[in-house]
């Protein structure tokens, strides 16, 4: 029953704890993800390499809406192009989505998946658009970890052993060594894609390496389009892009959800508490009257009787004469009373053991008051003897 109520227990905090550790877990990957991000001031963070575009006066701005509506088809000319407010960026016209003018967007890897750009924006690329993905999936190589690499605006150090190495005659290579490319691109129509092996190329950590940042400010400014940073993977939203996803919210889903559906789950929460037949802490256990052992409980009494009165010598004797009987008994000498000699006599024939092991058990004190350790150990060997004879 013990067992029983403990398993039940286990189970409610299982079903406690389980949807904690979900909640927590939606909580950790809905949090920011701060690597690659030009908001971070982290070393894996890009807010310094940010703020250098904004010194030169390269106009980058920041992309918090879902990716689609940057990538979207062409809007036919003549039709409205909604204007949208990015944070501290002034309202801005999507010249790219009515084909006006092509733009570059840099993507950089947050730390939880490698970064890359759907096949069905590809069109979109082919446009005249350009990508830069920072990140890109690559097999380890053997190359060192570390590595600077010279290139037309200065040494730019490569902390990974992960090249590219498989190159197609339509990839040009920007930044190699010679285990494979770093930086290369591929042209798709007009526009091109720029893949980074290591989404680390200018961030924060290597502020002092002036080569990085400029050769990264090189690839993103050389095309002559607006630059766009997408800062909606690394989990930073504006004003819209949040209200439409709180829009999902648990009255949104009654309210959207239809009445067979909300029956059913109903029904399985009205059948997991008849299940569980509105017991709290499980069955009631009964509990069972204490079994008295009276022969054990009159030993213990007199055991204690004579330990108090320091009858060790009174102890030795009666325990004695019984074990001198059970041995008789036990070698087949009857009940009858016999010489202490024939009964070591049996004992050497049939156990083929020394008599000295009869003798210690049999033989009386040498005191008249043995102390407490020398009555346990004669207990002991008495002990010794009853296995011996084949009663444990």
């Amino acid at each position: 029953m013990k067992k029983s109520l403990s398993k039940r227990r286990l189970w409610r905090w299982a079903l406690l704890l389980i949807p904690l550790f979900m909640v927590l877990i939606f909580m950790s990957l809905r949090a920011p993800a701060l690597q690659g991000s030009t908001y971070s001031r982290a070393p894996s963070g890009y807010g310094a390499w940010y703020a250098s575009l904004q010194q030169q006066g390269i106009p980058a701005k920041r992309w918090q809406r879902p990716l689609e509506e940057l990538l979207a088809p062409s809007v036919p000319k003549g039709e409205e192009v909604v204007e949208h407010d990015y944070g501290n960026v002034p309202p801005v016209r999507l010249l790219a989505r009515i084909g006006g003018a092509p733009m570059t967007l840099v993507r950089i890897a947050n730390g939880r998946e490698k970064v890359s750009l759907p096949i069905a924006h590809q069109d979109w690329v082919e446009q005249g658009n350009v990508v830069v993905l920072l990140g890109v999936r690559s097999p380890v190589t053997n190359a060192s970890f570390s590595s600077s690499l010279p290139s037309p605006t200065g040494a730019v150090k490569v902390e990974t052993r992960r090249r590219y190495i498989e190159a197609t005659a339509d990839q040009n290579i920007l930044l190699k060594d010679s285990a494979g490319a770093v930086i290369w691109e591929q042209v798709l129509g007009q526009g091109r894609i720029i893949s980074v092996v290591t989404p680390h190329l200018a961030a924060n950590a290597y502020q002092n390496e002036p080569g990085n940042f400029k050769f990264l400010t090189k690839l993103v400014t050389a095309p002559g389009n607006p630059i766009w940073i997408d800062e909606y993977s690394h989990g930073f939203r504006d004003q819209k892009a949040i209200a439409k996803e709180k829009s999902g919210s648990l009255a949104g889903y009654l309210a959207q959800t239809s009445l067979p559906i909300l029956a059913m789950q109903a029904l399985i929460i009205l059948l997991v508490l008849i299940w569980e037949k509105n017991q709290r802490f499980g069955l009631p256990v009964k509990l069972l009257p204490p079994k008295l052992d009276n022969n054990e409980a009159y030993i213990q009494a007199l055991a204690g009787v004579l330990q108090k009165a320091n009858c060790s010598e009174f102890v030795w004797e009666t325990v004695g004469k019984a074990e001198r009987a059970y041995v008789q008994r036990s070698l087949g000498l009857g009940i009858d009373s016999v010489e202490l000699h024939v009964i070591i006599d049996a004992w050497v024939q049939q156990t083929g053991r020394p008599a000295a092991e009869l003798e210690d058990v049999l033989s009386q004190p040498t005191q008249k008051r043995p102390n407490r350790q020398e009555l346990l150990t004669w207990l002991g060997k008495v002990q010794t003897l009853h296995r011996q004879l084949g009663n444990p």
